[in-house]
């Protein structure tokens, strides 16, 4: 259960990190010119892009992984409550027993 968690929270700072990323190259944008060439990086290759297409990609990708994140923050919320409720039962189950051994060492 804690690795599932660890690699949830790993997860989501990935994300974020993406986020802040994608940011960042927003605000960029919004400080060229009108007239300013923007060039993406495909593989070895710069190629010239269309500021309107670039300024979409980038909203696309913040849209996606703000869901992502959303969807991630769900299922650690959702593994934190499996912790809690296993927790929850190792502390009964231990309370149970120590009642029944006290029980049976107790004068009869």
């Amino acid at each position: 259960m804690a690795t599932e968690l660890d690699g949830l929270v790993s997860a989501r700072q990935k994300l974020e990190s993406q986020q802040q990323e994608n940011k960042g190259v927003q605000t960029e944008f919004a400080a060229l010119d009108d007239d300013a060439n923007i060039y993406k990086l495909i593989g070895p290759v710069l190629l010239k892009q269309d500021r309107s297409e670039a300024v979409r990609t980038v909203e696309g990708r913040l849209e996606f992984i703000e869901k992502e994140i959303k969807r991630v923050e769900g299922q650690i919320q959702e593994a934190e409550d499996k912790s809690d409720q296993k927790r929850t039962e190792v502390v009964q189950f231990q309370t149970q027993v120590q009642q029944q051994a006290a029980a049976a060492s107790a004068p009869a």
